[in-house]
């Protein structure tokens, strides 16, 4: 498995595991969340994507009551957490209304508790989930930089950011951030085209690509795409997921696809789209499926 560096001492698996739907399996057993660990590790691929909403705001408990019992994992593991959503459900049942919050004290709490959780010293990287429209830049910027000190966490980054959100909050941290977790598939293009990958290109920021199968659809849809991805699979000896994660891995930006399921056969079968070949006029044939027209 090829390793990516995002940040200074920080490198990463090219796949990773998404975790959002980790307590939402009928077993949440620790010897369950380990399987699914092991048929990551057993392909290279060794980052685990968090963060405190999923599950309802369990998810990180129920990796971290992985992590405690099997205490050596935690070493062959890079973990990534989010906060600033606050949904009216488990710990904030009482909130009124589903919000973002960036202060300083939100995220510093948020940290805190993602270590606990998780039975942590240390989180890799933790990422700013949305963008807050009440962000108060030079405060979160602050408070980033100083977890970084503090050794809470390794590096920062954001997820959901428009590349005005990016250069905001970089203007006022001192630490450069690590990613930017965006929504990117052959079902959520936009950012081919509206800058987001090119501001990416620009600052040299590999992005995390969230939900690389449109949510499953691609992999049950029946469409022009759909019959364009078993064809090449077909070809190639893989499945139609590998197609359409190798297509984003194609692209020169380094995009790292976060997959997510609780199936352990499909965990296994992660790292086929590194043995599928995709060249331009094929990464264009699926482009155009996709759009449902061809390039000007």
């Amino acid at each position: 498995m090829e390793r990516v560096s995002l940040a200074h001492d920080l490198e990463f698996s090219r796949i990773i595991y998404g975790m959002w739907r980790l307590a939402d399996d009928a077993d949440t057993s620790i010897g369950k969340v380990r399987a699914k660990i092991d048929a990551c590790l057993d392909q290279g691929i060794t980052t685990m994507d968090q963060a405190d909403i999923y599950g309802g705001y369990v998810a990180e408990a129920v990796l971290g009551a992985c992590l405690k019992e099997n205490k050596e994992l935690r070493d062959q593991l890079e973990i990534v957490t989010k906060c600033d959503i606050i949904a009216p459900t488990g710990k904030y049942a009482d909130a009124r209304v589903k919000h973002y919050d960036t202060s300083a004290a939100h995220i510093t709490a948020s940290v805190e508790a993602s270590l606990l959780h998780m039975g942590l010293e240390q989180i890799d990287l933790l990422l700013i989930h949305r963008p807050d429209p009440l962000m108060d830049a030079a405060e979160t910027g602050g408070v980033l930089d100083a977890l970084v000190a503090s050794g809470k966490i390794k590096a920062a980054g954001v997820s959901n950011f428009r590349p005005w959100d990016w250069d905001l909050l970089q203007s006022n941290m001192t630490n450069v951030l690590a990613t930017n977790q965006i929504e990117l598939s052959l079902a959520a293009r936009d950012c081919f085209t509206n800058g987001d990958l090119a501001h990416a290109q620009q600052h040299k920021i590999k992005p995390m690509a969230w939900s690389p199968l449109g949510g499953g659809s691609l992999m049950t849809e029946t469409s022009a795409v759909s019959s364009k991805l078993d064809a090449i699979a077909a070809a190639q000896g893989v499945d139609r997921a590998a197609v359409a994660v190798a297509w984003l891995l194609a692209h020169p930006v380094g995009i790292l696809p976060v997959m997510g399921t609780n199936t352990l056969s499909r965990i296994a079968s992660f790292s086929d789209a590194l043995r599928v070949e995709m060249d331009r006029q094929t990464w264009f044939e699926l482009y155009e499926a996709a759009n449902g027209y061809e390039v000007p």
